[in-house]
């Protein structure tokens, strides 16, 4: 079905890159979510009524708040497509997230308040009956969010959303618990055995589950998470290929991600120190482009000058990276040079230490210091630690 929609109602749906056809992907998942939920609610709430069981009762309004977190859906995915203005220079994709998060909200809310029904019906319980009509309507329920959860999980992959990916856990909690209630009914009814409270209590920790999973979905990029592997590579790809015009390296990537389809990254590009400059920038400018074209991000270029032909600096350069490859830990360095002066000479660089790293910032600076101290007490190493953020 969400095929067919998509091809009517969204023009260029095949387009997902563009955020136009993203935001309207977003809107209409929320908007057949909302129809959906709805007609669950509404068939749920009559078995419940029909049967007596607080779990199916449950179900139903747990697919009520659903519906809610489909409107949420729907107008974050309306809002976070808003074009950058003074206030938010950046864009508004991040609403996107917030959304997500408010959805994920509403889902631990429910799993409390399932969980007190369901602790109420343990201590009082009443005899469950299902009718035919009330199996059907459970089974009919299960197919529907099983659908979902497909479509959700399918349009999450194809648009890169966390939110949708959000939604999508949430249907599959929620088939997941119908199932444990369509059980637990016909047990009542086959062996007069009433776990009805105690279904609403897996019930209850099926939906505490998605909820705290999809919040840590959603919360991550909020936060800041490192890029995808994938995405790294594509760019260390795209400056390597200018490698026989003077790229002799890269170091200090940083992505920033304000929002889906709104990046911004920055890195340093070593460059040879006895190259053209004028040259140099304009093959910078190049890539720059060629970044922004291929990846659609916004980047920015340190150029960084590298001296390849000074002996000394080559030498001792080797043997840093003998101490440096010494260090337990995927630990680097970058932009090496040295000053020479009357009375002692300086060795200039950065060190890149993981965020886990086993060391201290100021112990590994003064490890590094000591050892090259050993080389030469003539030697003094000026270092700066940097992390590792891709």
């Amino acid at each position: 079905m969400i095929s067919i929609l998509s091809r009517i109602f969204i023009k260029n749906s095949k387009d997902t890159k563009n955020p136009v056809v993203r935001q309207a992907y977003g809107m209409l998942c929320g908007a057949l979510g909302i129809a959906l939920n709805i007609f669950l609610f509404m068939v749920k709430f009559l078995a419940g009524q029909l049967s007596g069981s607080i779990a199916i009762t449950a179900d139903a309004f747990n697919n009520l708040s659903d519906a809610g977190s489909s409107v949420i859906t729907l107008f974050g995915f309306k809002m976070a497509g808003q074009k950058p203005d003074s206030d938010h220079p950046f864009g508004h994709g991040r609403i996107e997230y917030i959304s997500g998060l408010l959805v994920s909200i509403i889902i631990l809310i429910m799993a409390f308040e399932l969980f007190k029904s369901s602790v109420d019906k343990i201590l009082h319980p009443q005899a469950v009956e299902a009718s035919t009509l009330v199996l059907v309507i459970l089974i009919l329920s299960i197919c529907v969010k099983v659908y979902m959860y497909l479509y959700n999980r399918s349009v999450s992959r194809k648009i890169d959303s966390a939110a949708m990916m959000a939604t999508a856990k949430d249907s599959i909690s929620d088939s997941i618990a119908t199932v444990v209630v369509l059980l637990t009914t016909l047990l009542a009814n086959l062996t007069e055995i009433q776990a009805d409270g105690w279904c609403g209590l897996l019930v209850a920790a099926f939906v505490f589950y998605a909820g705290f999973s999809a919040a840590k979905d959603t919360i991550s990029p909020l936060l800041g998470q490192p890029p995808e592997p994938e995405f790294v590579k594509r760019i260390e790809e795209i400056i390597m290929e200018y490698k026989d015009q003077g790229v002799i390296g890269i170091h200090d990537l940083v992505v920033h991600n304000y929002g889906p389809g709104r990046v911004m990254l920055s890195v340093h590009v070593e460059v040879p120190s006895t190259g053209d400059i004028l040259v140099l920038h304009d093959m910078i400018d190049l890539i720059e482009h060629r970044l922004g074209n291929e990846l659609g991000c916004s980047a920015v270029i340190h150029m960084d000058p590298i001296c390849l032909d000074d002996e000394k600096t080559n030498e001792m350069k080797q043997k840093v990276a003998g101490i440096v490859s010494g260090m337990e830990g995927n630990v680097s360095f970058h932009d090496f040079r040295i000053v020479q002066g009357p009375t002692h000479t300086n060795l200039i660089f950065d060190v890149v230490v993981p965020f886990d790293y086993k060391m201290t910032d100021s112990e590994v600076m003064k490890y590094l210091q000591d050892k090259i101290s050993e080389l030469d007490e003539n030697y003094f190493a000026v270092i700066e630690v940097d992390k590792a953020y891709c």
